[in-house]
This record gives structure tokens, C-alpha cells and sequence, in this order.
């Protein structure tokens, strides 16, 4: 079943509920598709489902805010030997070379790692358990860490239900623009086949006279 399918089918509460655990997880070190799971949410909430932008933001924002600390905390407690055991479990997301790039990452840029990784698909898995491997202070982790999550998450779902909005706003417009040119169309048929109704009866009364004279 495709996910907007699957939120289609259970209650707002437990889609915030959803939305908020998925990206928590995610932002924990946990590979899974937050982002999906808020674009496809926040469309929902465009398309008069129950579901509250406002709410669904708030959510999201706080699964990952929550998600990116937890993330920190184990990764300050496990250290370097909690990555390698991550780059056995998922050698993908947490190889040699990603764990590199995103140290390389944070030792140039620091709290913007955090903040600009939240939209970023493997930074964002990163975030949190890096930073705490890295000893980042945890006060500047803390304010990155939240303002990373209320631009990502309530700036995506800002975006989405607009565009949704916009776009459903846009597709009605159009119906209404067929209607007009089917009935315009209809008029014009009507119009064009009265005339040559009107041009064919002289002709019709021309070739009934024409015999009558004839018989005369």
C-alpha cells in the first residue's frame, strides 16, 4: 500500500502520531523516510482530510527536535564504536565513507552542520548521533537542533499544503473553464446549425414549387 494511501486510511491523531515517530526515529540515526512521510501528510492536510497543517508542523518539528537529542545522547554515550556497529548494521547509510564526509561536515561548519543537515537525506540521519560522538556542546547542539527542525519541518509542510491548496484551487478553476467551453461549444453547434437550417428550407420550398409548375 502506498503511503499517502495508508495515511489516507487512519485517523488525524494517529497520522500527527505517525509523522511525529517516523521522523523521530530518523532523526535518532534510524534510516527510514521522514521526509516522505511529512510531504505526503502535509498534502493530505491540503486536501481537506481532517489533518491540521498547524498541528502536523508541530508535530513533525518536535519528533525532530526530540529525535536529534536522544540521537545525541547515545552517540556522546557509545562513541566511535557505536558508528562502526551502525556501519555493520546499515553499511549504506553508515559506511566508512558517509561517516567521513558528514565528520568532515561538522568539523568545517560545526552548528551549521546541524542546522543545514536537517535537509539533508544523510546528514539528517547523522546529525544527532555525530554530533555527540563529536562532544559537540550540547547548548549549541540544542539551538541548531531546533531551529534546523522548525525551518525543515514546518517550513515542508508550509510549502506542500500551499502548493497543494494552490494546485487544488488551480484544477477547480479549470473545471470551470471546460464547463465554459462546452457550453460555448454547444452554442456555437446551435448557432451554426440553425443557419443552415434556415438556408436549406428555401431550397426545400424552391424544389416543391419546381414540380407543381412543371405540371401546370
Amino acid at each position: 500500500m502506498h503511503v499517502q494511501e495508508w495515511l489516507d486510511s487512519v485517523p488525524a491523531a494517529a497520522v500527527y502520531a505517525v509523522v511525529a515517530l517516523v521522523i523521530g526515529l530518523e532523526s535518532l540515526g534510524i534510516p527510514l523516510p521522514g521526509e516522505i512521510i511529512l510531504v505526503s501528510a502535509a498534502l493530505m492536510s491540503s486536501q481537506h482530510t481532517g489533518v491540521n497543517p498547524v498541528v502536523l508542523g508541530a508535530c513533525a518539528t518536535a519528533g525532530a527536535v526530540i529525535g536529534d537529542s536522544i540521537g545525541y545522547a547515545i552517540g556522546r554515550k557509545g562513541g566511535r564504536p557505536l558508528l562502526a556497529w551502525l556501519g555493520g548494521k546499515f553499511p549504506r547509510h553508515f559506511g566508512a565513507g558517509h561517516v567521513a564526509t558528514a565528520e568532515r561536515s561538522f568539523e568545517k561548519w560545526g552548528m551549521w552542520a546541524v542546522f543545514f543537515g536537517r535537509f539533508v537525506a544523510l546528514l539528517r540521519i547523522f546529525a544527532g548521533p555525530l554530533a555527540g560522538v563529536l562532544h559537540m556542546p550540547y547548548w549549541k547542539f540544542l539551538i541548531a537542533n531546533v531551529l534546523g527542525g522548525i525551518c525543515w519541518a514546518g517550513g515542508t509542510t508550509a510549502v506542500i499544503y500551499y502548493v497543494g491548496t494552490v494546485a487544488e484551487d488551480w484544477l477547480k478553476r479549470f473545471s470551470y473553464v471546460g464547463l465554459g467551453v462546452a457550453v460555448l461549444i454547444g452554442l456555437g453547434s446551435m448557432l451554426i446549425v440553425k443557419r443552415k437550417a434556415k438556408k436549406v428550407r428555401p431550397e426545400q420550398r424552391e424544389a416543391e414549387a419546381e414540380p407543381v409548375k412543371a405540371g401546370e
